[in-house]
This record gives structure tokens, C-alpha cells and sequence, in this order.
């Protein structure tokens, strides 16, 4: 199908790149250095909104949500870019390129091939039946192509875009002498299209002068952010309504969407991006050293501390800060392997389900997120720890601080010396001794060097080449002695909650908040605090704001394109 719909697609994606500028591009009466009284007055002044591309698992949950979990995308996607900490800020920074172009293009044959030339899913997807198979069928076209064009574009289609769509479809369908053949081509070319892979805002005012996104933009902002996935058609409708552009309606919309089951896949989403998990894909271990520690486990590794912060933080509402010292998470047998404690399947009938629910002792001096292997694991070398990467990943993703990148001259023999040196502290010390290296390893060391207690897969031990490892050190000021404690302090330290309210509002809107939005985000962390630090309490008051959906219109040439 591609080589023949090549010219057609070439010409389509010229026609959407200019709608999605145009769209995006300043309104003449809503210039974006206008800023309104109201606003001003309020000490809140927004930014331009971003423009996200989707991102792989927001493109799959679409293609799962609209055709079903069944059909194979069969492409591949170009990395994302990590921005300001977060990848859901890169998505909003980056266009296609002629590469990433041509595996949608293939994604969007694959995807368009198995809805309508397969009889069976066409059967179930297609709401009409065409009057001949051998010919084009305008008025089937249109039925199919705007009700999923609705759900592709998170919008209605406009009246010039189906008749563009169906008249392809015809075109094509009358060269090849098929209905379906030329239905697949104009859906496919949607596929392809800049309005479905991006997420263009559109921008109104509303009753008090304010710029702000229309009710299609606010579903698309409000869906992408609880559930990583596009609007259902009860979002779609509501915005329809103009319930959103309520406070009571936008309030009944996230209400329901909270309830359901999927902000887990929300909060998944978020946290993996917050974490760097991402990183796990080009995770290596020497098998020598390591040879529990293999792909699996890997995968494992996230789904451990992605299923104890979804229990943790949603299912029980419990304290954010309680991320650094829970006892309880899941485990598998070959995780239990790792961690060298006992995975037992209690199960009635000999179901089995390879995850259990597991508690460390009171006594163990593991807990919280830090003994995870997706943090010592994922934050070391392929052949042994490392406290100060460890250290900085703490400062860094953890506590949101910058922490300086070192000298290209640096000298790093004494940091493998493990002959003369038998501990990593003592290798540190030795090494943090030059002028240039004493600094950054101040601020990331002390806190590295408590989960030294864990080897490079994650692996629980309390000697390093036959010496005893001291995990005690201070952060901030508050002393430790091992990684619990360690989780304790980080419990207690404002910066660890701060941080996390910098992260999930900047996630939300896919960029970092402006200056003039600083007054927002500091009633966001006040609240959080004053609420007893409830995630999901943080997302709703996130998702109600109206700070949240006010914007002035992004400029055109921050609008991505494909190349």
C-alpha cells in the first residue's frame, strides 16, 4: 500500500503541516504579548501552550482505545528527548525526522491494512457496508472516517477535512477498483497526519478576557495527563457541550476520570518518565559478575516499583514521602533471587501469578524505593556500583537539584583502584581529594555511598571484597546510617516533596512552568503539604485549576513539523 499512496500522502501532509500552523499560529485578536488585566492582577502570568508529539505509549493506548488492544502497529518509534528532567517536556521541543516520517508512515499502512482490509475487524469497526466492493462509496466513507477522525484529531473533523479525506478515499478506490483499498489509503494518511501526531492547542478567550485552551484542547491536556491516553468520547462530548469551560463541569469530568481504573496507567506513566525508566532499554550487566541479572529481571525491576507506587499512592492514598521508607512492595521469584529473600506462591488452587505481595521485617534495613533494584540496578555501571551516580540520581531526580557535570580532565584511577582501595568510601576518599572532584562529590557521595549495601543488580551485601561496608553519611544535615535511614531523611527533607510538585505540574502541562506561573505552583506545594502529600489529591487539584488551561497562543515557529 505505500508505494501507491506515496504521492497522495506527500500532498496530504503538506495540506495538515499548514492546518497545524495555522492552527497554532497567534489568533490577530489574542496577540501573545497581550496580557490580560485579570491575570495580572491575580500575579499569574501563563506561557505559550506547548505542542507535545505523542509519545509511543499515548500512540499505542489511542490505536488500542479506537480500534482495539488487538491490532499490531508493526514500526517502531524514534527516542524521545529528555528535557528540564522529563521526557513529556522533550516531546514537546522536537519534530519528525525523514526516518521517524517513514516508520509512521509504515505504522499507519499496518494499522490501516488490519482495520479495513481484515473482514473480521472490519466487520466490528466499519458502521456501514458499501454499495459495491469494486467502487468508492462516498457516503460510507464519510460515515466511517469523521466518527474516527473525531477520536484520531481529539476534535470534530472540519467540514473541508472530510470532504479532503472522502474525496481520497475515492480517488484512490476508484484506481485500484476497491472500496476498502481506498478507505485504507485515506485512513492511513490520517494516521500519518500532524493533527493526530501532534497535539495542537487551540486557543479562545473566555468570560473574563483570559486566553485559554478551547474545550477540545482542555480534554486533550486534562486526558493525556490523568490516563496517557487521548479523550474518550465522554471527554469529546463534554467538551462538545461546553461542560469543561465550567468549573463544575470540568470538576464531574475529572471526578470521573480519578475513579477510574485507568489513572493507574496515568500515574505509571508519569512516575517511568520521573524515574528515567526509559534508560532500562539500554541497560547492560556482565552476565559474569551478574548472572541473575538479565532482561527479565530488568523488566521486572520496573514493574516492582511501578506496582508498589500505584498501591502505595493510589489504591491507599497513603503519604508521597512514604515512597522512601515503605516495608511492602511485589515481588517475583527471580527478583526474589536477587534480593535473596523468599517468594512464595500462596495462591488458592495453584493459581499462578508470578508477582506477590511482599513486606520486609521491621529490622531489615531495606525499604522504600532506594533498595528497588530499578534505582541501584539502573544507576550503576554494567560491572559494579557506583555511589557517586547513584548519589546524583538522588540529588537530580529525586530532590530536583542540579547537580555539575565533572571535568573532562578528571583522573578516575583511583576510582577503580580496587587493590589498594577495598571499599568504595575509601576509593571516594581518595579520589575526592583533588581540588576538582571535591565538590560535586560532597553533595552526591555521602548519599551514594549508604546504598553501597547494594551491588551493581540490586543484590543485598554487608562486605565489598571481604571489607565491611560503612553505609552511614548525612544529607542536608541529618545523619544516617544506613538506606533506611537514608529514606527516612529523604522523608523528611522539603526538597524531596517540592520536587515532585516541580515534576507532576510540569508534566502536565509538557513544558516547565513559566516565571509569571511561580504563584501557581507554590499554592500547588502549600496545598500538598497542608493535604497530608496525597498524590491523587495533587493531580485533581492540578487538573481543576484554572491556571492549568490558561495560556496565550503559542507562536508558529514552536510549532513541530515533519520533515
Amino acid at each position: 500500500m505505500h508505494a501507491k499512496r506515496s504521492a497522495f500522502l506527500k500532498a496530504a501532509s503538506a495540506g495538515c503541516i499548514a492546518a497545524v500552523l495555522a492552527a497554532c499560529a497567534p489568533a490577530a485578536d489574542a496577540p501573545p504579548a497581550a496580557k490580560p488585566a485579570a491575570q495580572a492582577a491575580a500575579g499569574f502570568e501563563p506561557a505559550p501552550a506547548a505542542v507535545p508529539r505523542l509519545t509511543p505509549a499515548q500512540y499505542r493506548a489511542t490505536v488500542a482505545d479506537i480500534f482495539g488492544p488487538t491490532i499490531d502497529l508493526g514500526g517502531r518509534f524514534e527516542p524521545d528527548l529528555r528535557i528540564d528532567g522529563l521526557l513529556a517536556i522533550g516531546s514537546s521541543g522536537v519534530g519528525v525526522t525523514s526516518a521517524g516520517m517513514e516508520q509512521y508512515d509504515a505504522m499507519a499502512d499496518a494499522i490501516a491494512a488490519q482495520v479495513v482490509l481484515d473482514k473480521k475487524n472490519r466487520a466490528m469497526l466499519i458502521p456501514c457496508k458499501p454499495a459495491s466492493d469494486k467502487a468508492p462509496d462516498d457516503a460510507c466513507a464519510k460515515a466511517f472516517l469523521s466518527n474516527v477522525g473525531r477520536l484520531l484529531f481529539r476534535r470534530p473533523m472540519t467540514a473541508p477535512e472530510v470532504t479532503a479525506y472522502v474525496a481520497a478515499a475515492n480517488t484512490a478506490g476508484t484506481k485500484l477498483n476497491s472500496f476498502h483499498d481506498g478507505l485504507a489509503m485515506s485512513l492511513s494518511a490520517m494516521l500519518s497526519s500532524p493533527q493526530f501526531l501532534f497535539r495542537a492547542p487551540q486557543v479562545t478567550k473566555a468570560a473574563g478576557g483570559q486566553s485559554v485552551l478551547d474545550g477540545y484542547s482542555k480534554a486533550s491536556q486534562l486526558s493525556f495527563f490523568l490516563w496517557n491516553a487521548a479523550p474518550d468520547a465522554q471527554l469529546l462530548n463534554a467538551a462538545q457541550k461546553g461542560e469543561l469551560d465550567t468549573s463544575k463541569g470540568l470538576e464531574r469530568q475529572v471526578e470521573r476520570m480519578m475513579a477510574s481504573h485507568r489513572v493507574e496507567a496515568g500515574v505509571r506513566a508519569f512516575f517511568a518518565d520521573m524515574f528515567h525508566f526509559e534508560d532500562f532499554e539500554s541497560l547492560r550487566k556482565d552476565n559474569l559478575i551478574y548472572p541473575m541479572f538479565s532482561r527479565r529481571e530488568a523488566m521486572d525491576a520496573q514493574e516492582q516499583t511501578l506496582r508498589t507506587l500505584v498501591d502505595l499512592l493510589i489504591a491507599n492514598r497513603a503519604d508521597y514521602r512514604d515512597v522512601f521508607t515503605t516495608k511492602k512492595t511485589f515481588l517475583t521469584s527471580s527478583l526474589g533471587a536477587i534480593y535473596r529473600v523468599p517468594v512464595v506462591n500462596d495462591r488458592p488452587n495453584g493459581a499462578v501469578d508470578p508477582w506477590q505481595a511482599f513486606e520486609f521485617s521491621a529490622d531489615d534495613p531495606r525499604g522504600g524505593i532506594l533498595s528497588h533494584a530499578s534505582f541501584s540496578a539502573l544507576h550503576s555501571p554494567a560491572n559494579r556500583s557506583s555511589a557517586t551516580v547513584r548519589g546524583k540520581a538522588i540529588r537530580e531526580i529525586l530532590l530536583c537539584q542540579k547537580v555539575p557535570a565533572p571535568p573532562g580532565n578528571v583522573d578516575f584511577t583511583l576510582v577503580n583502584d580496587t587493590t589498594s582501595y577495598k571499599t568504595a568510601r575509601e576509593r571516594l576518599t581518595a579520589h575526592s581529594k583533588e581540588p576538582m572532584c571535591a565538590g560535586c562529590h560532597k553533595i552526591t557521595d555521602p548519599m551514594g555511598l549508604a546504598l553501597e549495601s547494594f551491588d551493581g543488580s540490586g543484590a543485598y551485601r554487608t562486605t565489598e571484597n571481604g571489607e565491611p561496608i560503612d553505609t552511614s553519611g548525612t544529607l542536608d544535615g541529618k545523619k544516617f546510617n544506613n538506606s533506611y535511614e537514608l529514606g527516612l531523611a529523604l522523608h523528611d527533607n522539603a526538597a524531596a516533596a517540592a520536587c515532585l510538585v516541580d515534576r507532576l505540574s510540569s508534566y502536565a502541562l509538557g513544558r516547565k512552568p513559566a516565571k509569571g506561573e511561580t504563584p501557581w505552583v507554590a499554592k500547588l506545594k502549600d496545598d500538598f503539604t497542608a493535604g497530608g502529600y496525597v498524590v491523587p489529591d495533587l493531580m485533581k487539584r492540578i487538573a481543576t485549576s484554572p491556571e492549568f488551561y490558561r495560556t496565550v497562543p503559542p507562536a508558529a515557529t514552536q510549532t513541530a513539523s515533519a520533515e
